[in-house]
This record gives C-alpha cells, sequence and structure tokens, in this order.
C-alpha cells in the first residue's frame, strides 16, 4: 500500500492486518507515522517515494492488490506545490502501473476525491455519470489518474478501482484538514476559524465507514470503475464548528475570516455525494452520523488524553 502511513492509508493497513491479509507498507513518511505500534510489528514497512521506480518494484513483489494512496493533501499544501502535486500523482500512478505489470499484479485500488467534481451541479447529490469540472492541479491530475487506469484495464487487463472520497475524518487525522483544526482550536480555546461565511456544505465521511468500503471493493472490483464513497449528508461548514465546539465544550469564539485566494478553486459552495452506485455494487452505504464520528474523534483525542 503506497501511503499506507497516512491518516486512511494507516487506518486500512491496520484493519487488513486485523482481518489476517499480509501488508506491505510503501510511504516516505515526510508526514509523520499514523500506523500504531501493533500494527508496526506487523506490517513489512518500505520508506520510499512513489516516483522510485526501483524500490516501488522490488517492496510490490508477491503482492495480490496494490493500494495506491500516496498523494500530496491540504489544500494550502497543494496550492503551493502544484507541480510536486502533478509529479507525485502522474509519476507515481504511472510507477504503480509498470510494476504490477511487471509483478504479476491484477488489482489497483486508488485514492481519488472528490474534488474531481469541482463546482459542477452543486444543487444535487453528485453521483459517477455527472461531468466533472476538475479545476486545481490535484483534482485534474486524480482525473488524469482515473482515465490512465481505465486505459491500463482496456490494454493490460488488470482491474482498478478509483475511490472518489469525500471529505474523510477520523482521529488521527492532521490538522491540515478542517475537522481536527477546528478541534486544536476548541481544546486551546482559541476562536475557531470558519472561512466565508461558513454556509458552504461538505460530506463528511467517518474513517471507519471509508475503510470498509475500500476492503468490501477490494474483493467485488472487476474491470475498471469509480466509486463515491459518500455519507450522502450534506452540512454546512458553520454547523460543524458549533457542533465541536459543543462536543468539546469550549469557550472558543467562532469567527469569520476571508478565505485566501490561494484557496479559491477549493472553496465549492456545496457538496454532498450519492453512494448509490456503491450500494448497487457491495450492499453497503457509509451510516455514521457526524455527530457520532466527532464524539468519537473527542473520545479518542481529547477526552482520554
Amino acid at each position: 500500500m503506497t501511503g499506507g502511513a497516512g491518516f486512511i492509508g494507516s487506518a486500512l493497513s491496520e484493519e487488513l492486518c486485523r482481518q489476517g491479509h499480509s501488508v506491505v507498507v510503501y510511504d516516505n513518511l515526510l508526514r509523520g507515522n499514523k500506523l500504531s505500534k501493533k500494527a508496526m510489528d506487523a506490517i513489512e514497512f518500505v520508506k520510499g517515494d512513489v516516483r522510485d521506480y526501483d524500490l516501488l518494484l522490488k517492496s510490490s513483489k508477491g503482492c495480490d492488490v496494490i493500494f495506491h494512496f500516496a498523494a500530496i493533501l491540504g489544500v494550502d499544501i497543494v496550492a503551493d506545490n502544484p507541480i510536486e502535486t502533478m509529479d507525485v500523482e502522474t509519476i507515481g500512478m504511472r510507477n504503480v502501473a509498470n510494476v504490477a505489470i511487471e509483478n504479476g499484479i491484477n488489482k489497483i485500488l486508488y485514492a481519488s476525491t472528490s474534488g474531481i467534481y469541482g463546482h459542477s451541479a452543486m444543487e444535487t447529490a453528485v453521483d459517477e455519470k455527472i461531468i466533472v469540472d476538475p479545476r486545481t492541479s490535484y483534482a485534474m491530475a486524480k482525473r488524469y489518474n482515473e482515465i490512465y487506469l481505465a486505459a491500463l484495464y482496456e490494454e493490460k487487463g488488470i482491474h482498478s478501482v478509483a475511490l472518489r472520497f469525500f471529505n474523510v475524518y477520523g482521529p488521527k487525522q492532521d490538522n491540515r484538514m478542517v475537522v481536527p483544526r477546528f478541534f486544536e482550536q476548541a481544546a486551546q480555546n482559541k476562536p475557531i476559524t470558519v472561512f466565508g461565511n461558513g454556509k458552504q456544505t461538505r460530506d463528511f465521511t467517518f474513517i471507519d465507514d471509508t475503510i470498509y468500503a475500500c476492503i468490501l471493493l477490494m474483493d467485488k472490483m472487476k474491470g475498471s470503475e469509480i466509486y463515491n464513497i459518500a455519507n450522502e449528508n450534506e452540512g454546512c461548514i458553520e454547523d460543524l464548528a458549533v457542533a465541536i465546539k459543543k462536543i468539546s465544550a469550549s469557550d472558543s469564539e467562532i469567527t469569520y475570516i476571508k478565505a485566501p485566494k490561494k484557496r479559491y478553486d477549493y472553496e465549492v459552495e456545496r457538496r454532498v455525494g450519492s453512494s448509490e452506485k456503491l450500494y448497487a455494487a457491495v450492499a453497503y452505504k457509509p451510516s455514521t452520523t457526524l455527530e457520532d464520528g466527532l464524539t468519537e474523534i473527542y473520545k479518542v483525542n481529547y477526552a482520554l488524553a
């Protein structure tokens, strides 16, 4: 699993280990290691960059499936590093595809993004049939890789799934993302800073639901498909701040600030996803409510600290 020490990758790696799978985690650790000590003892860990073809080839020998989750994440980091963002995505995907061919690996599951939808069809829950509208280097590279995987299946017969994640959140996530940033501010009784008027909406999907969907698709994948991993519940950022303040019993004020210009293409007014295609494939829809998910984060990260 590339990026297997990151937020989603570590949770998925640990669950695969728990289910008895042998797991190789390949990660450069530039953003730290979120794997537990127990998981580190159970997996084979390789420190490496997905742009290092030879090391990736050697590390993936004997694998049956590649989960390709390596990426540069975080709006501010991506906005400041568009070339590296695209390099990691495009060179990384090419390397993953070539090592799969060389090592006889027939399945690739790829971490894509709901950001591919851009500003299109904001008035409805977006599904995989909607024409996408990627506007950022990150989203464009993700869409390119989805098309690359479809071509890979057509030419080489390697099965693939592109997973369009919708605002995944949960314990161990770092403050590049909005949920942990709000929790950190609330824990310190600092102002909870909301970009814009706070009325913009997102579809927050809990980490446990996300990884369960990934594992189900690993067993059912055939051909080259794209699936939303969405909770199908639209919540605004202002309400998120209020909920986190309440759960944390914080004295923080909620303040509203203007978003930096570099965030413009990332600031979508509305986004909620449809998981109907996912349900049709594996009879599963993510179901953790935002309140339950936020409460779990507070218990793990703060109440038991």
